[in-house]
Order: structure tokens, then sequence, then C-alpha cells
């Protein structure tokens, strides 16, 4: 279905609109400008903001281990490390707009609008862009029955490059003319100064991403399973390789099931709305539907970090530093002998991983 016709004239409907107010676009696309604080809004601002703490908090942590710990300095998880930044920077960008919604969306202008939404399409773009190099990687690694990645540090900074200009890119593409400024009736309801195609190609990439996401994950999922089944059948079989293979099976599981429950119902609504679907009520969950994409990134470092057992110490180690320091000698040797010790190509010896 199409938008309601609007009280513009023809030569109003083909006129650039760069010195208008907000509140001029707002209206065009029948969104409510809200001019005082209501309960609803403050409800939101506050579950974002606390949201958006614990995002920076949790993915600092992590940053800080993968630094801290010479065993991380891996393929793998430089990767989950450029997931960490990805979301710290969603964390900021979500925090900048909360700080700029409600009635504050009245004080911004045209650029400072485009400049709130592209820092939160960057930065969501950028920690789903991650999570698909992460999945890319985990397959090729499986695959070939080896604990990391043999890609050398150069071609993993050579990626990680790629997907912040990619990111950055995507975020910048409204600013630079895919808007709805000079086409004021392809103007979306949920983002009242983005161009409806711009949603659905937005919507469309992030799905399509998904969908390799969900095809690296389930060949993972299925292989480690007639894996287990074949090497069960073996009297050299070792339970702790079935523990290992299971606790990899449950991970795929969790991220994506993750996933799925954090993303789909934001790109599902961001699909309604560029197709003009007005009976579709996308405004009345839209806020909430973008928290729950931002508490994806919260999910990220309990999946990929928490899950794994060395990290896991290393955040221990990290809250708990006056404590830890004085039994870190024996917290590594205890790792060591209940972890099977596994060398990498490089001669550095790494604990069993379920990532």
């Amino acid at each position: 279905m199409s938008y309601p016709k609007t009280t513009l004239t023809p030569k109003e409907v083909e006129k650039c609109y760069y010195n208008a107010t907000i509140a001029f676009f707002y209206n065009n696309s029948k969104k409510e400008l809200a001019a005082a604080w209501t309960p609803y809004s403050i409800l939101v601002v506050t579950l974002g903001l606390m949201v958006s703490v614990i995002v920076i908090v949790a993915n600092v942590l992590v940053l800080i281990a993968i630094f801290k710990n010479r065993r991380f300095h891996f393929p793998i998880y430089y990767l989950l490390g450029n997931l960490a930044a990805a979301d710290i920077f969603a964390g900021i960008s979500y925090m900048y707009l909360m700080f700029h919604t409600g009635p504050r969306t009245y004080e911004l202008t045209v650029p400072t609008w485009l400049l709130r939404q592209g820092l939160l399409d960057t930065s969501l773009t950028a920690s789903v862009a991650n999570l698909l190099a992460i999945a890319a990687e985990r397959h090729q690694t499986i695959f070939t029955m080896q604990l990391h990645s043999k890609m050398s540090n150069r071609r993993v900074f050579t990626l990680i490059t790629c997907i912040w200009l990619s990111s950055i890119l995507m975020g910048s593409i409204p600013s630079m003319g895919w808007h709805c400024i000079c086409s004021i009736k392809t103007c979306s309801r949920m983002a009242p100064l983005y161009s409806r195609s711009y949603l659905i190609s937005w919507a469309v990439l992030n799905l399509t991403i998904f969908l390799i996401m969900v095809i690296f994950y389930g060949r993972i999922f299925i292989y480690v399973q007639k894996k287990t089944t074949r090497m069960s059948q073996h009297t050299t079989y070792q339970p702790k390789y079935k523990d290992t293979m299971v606790n990899l099976m449950k991970t795929v599981v969790i991220i994506l099931s993750a996933f799925v429950i954090c993303w789909t119902p934001g790109l599902i609504i961001l699909l309604l709305d560029g197709v003009g679907c007005i009976t579709c009520n996308v405004l009345d969950v839209e806020k909430f539907f973008l928290l729950l994409a931002e508490i994806n990134s919260v999910v990220n470092p309990i999946v990929y970090s928490y899950r794994d057992t060395e990290m896991r110490n290393t955040f221990r180690q990290i809250i708990c530093f006056w404590e830890q320091t004085s039994k870190y000698g024996k917290s590594v040797k205890s790792n060591t002998t209940v972890h099977r010790r596994i060398l990498s190509e490089n001669g550095h010896a790494a604990a069993d991983s379920t990532l």
C-alpha cells in the first residue's frame, strides 16, 4: 500500500527542503514528534541508556582481555576484538540517539539528524559484518580441522579495514544523497528523512548477511554432528572430544537464535515501512525493536567470549586483579592440566575453544 497523500502541491513535492525544520519532515511522514516528555518516552530513554552502558562496559572488557592475554593473539580473537569495538561504537551511537530523541528532536537540523542516524547505521552494519566474518572464519577453520585460521595478521587487518570502510559507506549514503529531502513523497515513516528505497536496501542487505550466516553455521552444525557420531563408534573415542563438539553445537544454536530474536523484528518492520504498508503500525514498535537490535551487542560478548574458558579466566583476573595477581601463575597451570593443549602453526599453545 502507498502512503496517504499530503497537502503539498506538485511544485512543493519537487522542491528540495534542505533548510526545512525536522518538524516539517515528521509532519510529512505522519510521525508524531513529542513536544514534551511522556512516561513512554522516558521509559524508552531510560532502557536505552541502561543497555548502552552495559554494551560499552561488556565489550570494553572483551577488548582488554584480548589485549592482555597473548594467547588471544590469533585471527579469530582479532575479529572478536573488532566485533567488540563495533559494539562499543553501537553503544555510543545509541546513547547519542537517546540524548537527541523525544522533545530534543526539535532542536536537530537536517545535517545533525542525518548524523544521528548515520552513526547508528554505521555501527549496526559494522556489528553485523563482523558476525559474518566470524562465521566465515569458524567455517573455514573447522572444516580444515584447525584450531585457528592460517590467515596472516596482514590479511586479518585488511579484512577489518574493509568491514569499517563498507560500514561507514552504508551509514554515509543517506547524507550523500540517498534521502528524500528532494523527493518528499518517498520519505519513510520510521525515518522521516530517509528514502523508503534505502530502508529496503539496508534491510535486504542485512537479511542476506543473516542467510549467509545460517548457511555457514548450518554446515558447521551438520559437520560437527556427523563427526561426533562417527567418532563415538571408535574405541579410542574420548568423552572430552564429545563434550567439545556438543559445546560447539550449543554455541552455534545460541548464535543463530540470538541473531534471529534480536534482528529479525527490526528488519521486518524496515521492509514493511519501505514498501509503504500504512496498516502495519510500524511506529508503535519501532523504538523497542531498535532497542532489541542493540541488545544483540550485549549478547555478542556473552556468546562469543564468555563461553570460552580461557576468556572467562581472563575476565576474572581483570575484574578482581587485586586478588588474582598472586594466583595468576596457579590459574594458568591449572588451565593447562584441565584443557588439552594444541600447538598452532606458529608454535603457540592454545586451549580448546567452543567458538
